[in-house]
């Protein structure tokens, strides 16, 4: 008799047990890295959880990628995940959820990222989600390089072309194989195109890609790929509007300029620490501006998830004050939190590298164009991004004249603008 009542007991005790883990609830976070960055927010959910074991939350780290490309498809098929890390910040805002009901201070929010929220819902008042990572576009170079080779680094307000010669300079001496290195990226190009002159809008604010400022840029790049200051093989080596970035090859030392942002710092930091002085510099000019693009990744609610007060719940604990700080202090990203941003923050690195680079790009958003924040803050900017960078590619590589892709851009933008509006 008491067998079996030990029997039941343990037999009601497994069940409670059992229904308590039914009971909570399991959300899913897609998440992608450029660095440390997955291993800070694991080390965050794991408090959350332990002070809300109600919920549950599964980081999946993805390709950035399967953020680009398959994240939108899935989101339109209504299999998305809870929450996600995205880039394509007003692109994808049909998808989001308006955290407002769900939210403990919505003030709170606004106060504090009041200037994003437009870039997340352009059209409306909507509480999405929160920046991650404020971003700057901007070039790194390998000092060291520079200094074995006896060449000083171009100053204040050398253009482009300041640059181009300078980094062959340094690569015929050393025998390096890269003078300069772009991000395969529409976004990446924009900066320098604007900085030549590009308005990227006509007057009445509809995407005007290709005018004389485009151009001049677009001719630059063409022309250095065809005199080997850019490597063909890299930008060949993929094809349509593919992302590729040259992370690797100037972290081995291959490439002696190379044009990506500040979002490398913590990689950089992590993954060439002191091997060679890699040195952030400000953007250089065009004759209408010396400006990189804004940008950054925010972690968003997604409209189709089937807990939103959970969501809300994880969201409010991760958008605290004192979490993003060490989020972003831990990560070295430049804050997108104007609280944090105006008070600054303890960055955690004793690298004098990371805190240059830091700077540099901190202060490089005074001078950021207005056509560069008009262009990010556009919701179909990834439309005019993907079309600048398949068909200049596709010139590059030798399938098209540059005349040719121009033509195509125009086109291919009027054609998806045409087919979203459907």
């Amino acid at each position: 008799m008491r067998r079996s009542l030990k029997l039941m007991a343990a037999s009601s005790l497994f069940a409670l047990v059992a229904g308590a883990a039914s009971a909570q609830t399991e959300l899913r976070m897609m998440w992608y890295n450029d660095g440390i960055e997955g291993e800070v927010m694991q080390s965050i959910l794991d408090r959350f959880e332990e002070a809300h074991p109600e919920i549950s939350v599964t980081l999946d780290v993805v390709p950035y990628q399967a953020v680009l490309e398959s994240l939108p498809i899935q989101l339109a098929a209504g299999n998305g995940p809870d929450i996600a890390r995205v880039t394509d910040l007003g692109g994808l805002s049909e998808h989001y959820l308006d955290l407002r009901p769900y939210i403990q201070d919505p003030a709170y929010w606004e106060t504090n990222f009041g200037p994003f929220l437009d870039w997340l819902d352009p059209d409306g008042d909507a509480i999405n989600g929160f920046m991650t990572q404020l971003t700057v576009t901007g070039p790194y170079v390998n000092r060291t390089l520079f200094e074995q080779a006896g060449v000083d680094l171009p100053g204040e307000g050398a253009t482009w072309e300041d640059w181009a010669a300078a980094v062959n300079e340094v690569a015929s001496a050393l025998d390096i194989p890269i003078p300069m290195a772009w991000d395969r990226s529409g976004h990446r190009v924009a900066g320098p195109a604007i900085a030549q002159g590009a308005m990227m809008f006509d007057a009445d604010g509809n995407p005007a890609l290709v005018d004389e400022g485009l151009q001049r840029m677009a001719q630059l790049l063409y022309d250095w790929h065809q005199d080997g200051t850019m490597s063909l093989e890299l930008w060949g080596s993929v094809s349509g509007s593919s992302y590729l970035g040259a992370n690797e090859d100037f972290a081995n030392a291959n490439v002696v300029m190379y044009m990506s942002g500040s979002w490398q710092i913590p990689q950089f930091a992590s993954t060439i620490g002191d091997a060679f002085d890699w040195w952030a510099v400000p953007a250089p000019c065009g004759p209408a501006a010396c400006t990189g693009m804004p940008g950054g990744a925010a972690l968003v609610a997604i409209g189709d998830t089937e807990h939103p007060e959970e969501v809300g719940i994880l969201m409010d604990y991760l958008a605290q004050e004192e979490v993003l700080a060490e989020f972003y202090g831990r990560t070295l990203f430049i804050p997108g939190h104007l609280g944090l941003a105006s008070g600054g923050i303890e960055f955690d690195t004793d690298d004098p590298r990371a805190a240059h680079a830091l700077s540099t790009f901190a202060g490089a958003v005074p001078s950021i164009s207005p056509v560069a924040f008009a262009l990010q803050g556009y919701p179909s900017n990834r439309v005019m991004f993907n079309a600048l960078i398949s068909r200049l590619n596709e010139a590059i590589v030798g399938e098209l004249t540059l005349d040719e892709a121009y033509a195509r851009m125009e086109e291919d933008i009027a054609n998806q603008l045409a087919e979203s509006d459907r």
